[in-house]
């Protein structure tokens, strides 16, 4: 990546670790702004539907280019964080998931799970989410994917007030 985006994250108490080794990683990166929600230990635990509209709203307002929630299992920060208009949230357990989440998706939030993905593989996941860009890879199904982006927007446009 050559321009500086800023990364807004948050975890709940189940996600501590691995949130702890992912802020590490971007924090080590010349091209990353961290915004870091926390939680800040493991002594002042908060719900992750306390913690992922901090990211959502971030992104939602432009504060932050993309975000990364971490609970137990990444599917209730997902949940919370689709519910806000111009968020989309991806599950990652996987390299692969975590890229296809940008090139297919052009999911601007990945959520993974603490008691599912070791830290390592969750600085992996957000690596290779990152060094992707929508459609990279499948330029042969570009204007499907973008079509179909497009209707998910349309779709957003319809059911959000």
């Amino acid at each position: 990546m050559s321009e500086k985006i800023t990364l807004a994250i948050a975890s709940d108490l189940s996600g501590f670790p691995l949130r702890c080794a992912i802020v590490e990683y971007l924090q080590g990166r010349d091209d990353i702004t961290v915004i870091d929600f926390g939680i800040e230990s493991a002594d002042a635990p908060k719900p992750y539907t306390q913690q992922a509209p901090k990211v959502a709203k971030a992104v939602q307002s432009g504060e932050a280019d993309k975000g990364i929630l971490i609970c137990g299992t990444g599917q209730g920060m997902a949940i919370v964080a689709n519910k806000f208009k111009g968020v989309y949230a991806c599950v990652t357990d996987s390299i692969f998931s975590g890229e296809r989440a940008k090139i297919i998706n052009n999911a601007n939030v990945i959520t993974m799970g603490g008691w599912i993905t070791a830290p390592f593989l969750g600085v992996q996941i957000t690596e290779a989410w990152l060094s992707v860009a929508f459609t990279e890879k499948m330029e042969f199904k570009k204007d499907f994917l973008t079509d179909n982006f497009n209707l998910v927007k349309k779709i957003e446009d319809e059911n959000f007030a």
